[in-house]
């Protein structure tokens, strides 16, 4: 049955109202797709323009939200905590992303809405929750686990997947598909148990985002990276299918190649006297409380904090001369920088090998002030990672012609979205149309 709704927005025929599954796949653009367009003729991939800064965290809260990252509170993987001083990288605090839920009104009548593995998931308005959150122990070290809610969801897909989830394979140069396996198998669980089972469940694939930045898109291991994610998501689509869902799948960026050496923002603000550095046995940390600027570098964007308002006109001068930058956008008293194509961002200040801060050389994406994309590369000593930024092959951040999204649904659409705005709002009217 088609059901016609007075809406003035694109997607105004819609069917009766099916459970739904969101499949949002790291690195899944329109090129790459065109270039391995999937077996599977169920899956049917059209093109899209996603946002900006076109990075995971944005380009969630945006879909979740239904409007640009300016807007919800979130531009970076990254925020900025300014009244003390510091930068956190990947928080999980839904209380970051500002604005109503595309959801929101579905659950006011009655509907549940699930997240797995969705980032700011976190005390999010849902029923269902699933998201990485290890101990860190006092002396080094981390014990394994999830947040779940309800509280036993975790301990329940463990047992139905077989194993736990392994951090390990989410993140650093163990980082592989098994991450993305296990994520799969728990969606799939999930859709098949009729107590978990909701209306809206939002899933989150990461594998294809690995391959993509060590080798490249264009290189074999991305092309063996494409075709797991095939699979995954024929697998995902015959579950939902079984279970009555219908299926939504996008991208939420595009990864272009490298082509040229990083751009080290902080460097030149350090050279400049703009941002000041704190030596602590022999190692140099950046001093916050006395700086005038810093670039908190995220991909192919960098948020840079003005700390010094009577300096903001010399970081400007600054940023817009700095090779490697594209465009300075001003927020207020700060600074949105996006790379020239084929740049990146990379977030060292320091040049001699000895004044590396001491979380250089490891995984700890808590506590480096920027994204460090060497994590995926084994380093030396051994058990270390790298901390040689030309090893990186591939990045992301910057959205427009030629960094489309892929997107796919399961059901036939009167109009089709042209955005990944457009998607969300498709979503929205859906959780509001019964």
């Amino acid at each position: 049955m088609i059901v016609k709704f007075l809406n003035p927005e694109p997607f105004l025929y819609m069917p009766k109202f099916k459970k739904l599954l969101v499949v949002d796949v790291a690195a899944l653009g329109w090129d790459l797709v065109q270039r391995h367009p999937p077996a599977d003729k169920r899956i049917a991939f059209r093109p899209a323009e996603t946002v900006f800064p076109a990075v995971t965290c944005p380009v969630q809260a945006a879909f979740r939200t239904g409007r640009p990252p300016a807007e919800c509170g979130l531009e970076s993987n990254g925020v900025f905590l300014r009244e003390m001083r510091r930068v956190s990288f990947w928080e999980q605090s839904a209380g970051l992303v500002r604005g109503d839920r595309i959801w929101r009104a579905g659950r006011e009548h009655g509907k549940k809405v699930g997240l797995l593995f969705w980032q700011q998931s976190l005390g999010e308005q849902a029923d269902l929750i699933l998201s990485p959150k290890p101990i860190h122990k006092h002396h080094g070290g981390m014990i394994q686990d999830c947040y779940s809610q309800p509280h036993d969801l975790y301990a329940r897909l463990c047992a139905e997947v077989g194993r736990p989830f392994d951090l390990r394979h989410y993140w650093g140069p163990l980082a592989a598909h098994r991450a993305t396996d296990w994520i799969v198998a728990a969606t799939c669980a999930v859709l098949r148990a009729p107590d978990l089972a909701p209306d809206l469940l939002l899933t989150y694939l990461p594998h294809l985002d690995y391959d993509l930045q060590r080798h490249g898109p264009a290189s074999r291991q991305a092309d063996r990276a494409m075709g797991h994610t095939h699979a995954d998501l024929a697998r995902l689509w015959t579950a939902a299918d079984e279970a009555g869902y219908d299926v939504l799948i996008f991208g939420d960026y595009a990864m272009t190649p490298v082509a040229g050496v990083p751009v080290f923002p902080n460097r030149a603000l350090r050279a400049a006297g703009l941002l000041q550095i704190r030596t602590v046995q022999g190692r140099a940390y950046p001093d916050f409380f006395a700086s005038a600027a810093f670039a908190m570098v995220d991909h192919q964007v960098a948020q840079v904090v003005g700390l010094e308002p009577a300096r903001h006109s010399a970081v400007r001068s600054l940023l817009a001369e700095l090779n490697g930058v594209g465009e300075v956008h001003e927020r207020g008293g700060d600074f949105l920088i996006a790379a020239q194509p084929g740049r990146w961002f990379a977030y060292p200040w320091w040049t001699a090998p000895r004044e590396a801060p001491d979380y250089a050389g490891h995984v700890d994406i808590h506590n480096k002030p920027g994204y460090d994309p060497c994590e995926l590369f084994w380093g030396w000593p051994p058990g270390s990672v790298s901390r040689d930024p030309a090893r990186v092959r591939g990045t992301h951040g910057l959205a427009g012609p030629g960094r489309d999204i892929a997107w796919a649904a399961s059901w036939r659409l009167d109009a089709e979205p042209k955005t990944l705005l457009d998607l969300a709002r498709m979503v929205r009217n859906r959780m509001e149309s019964s």
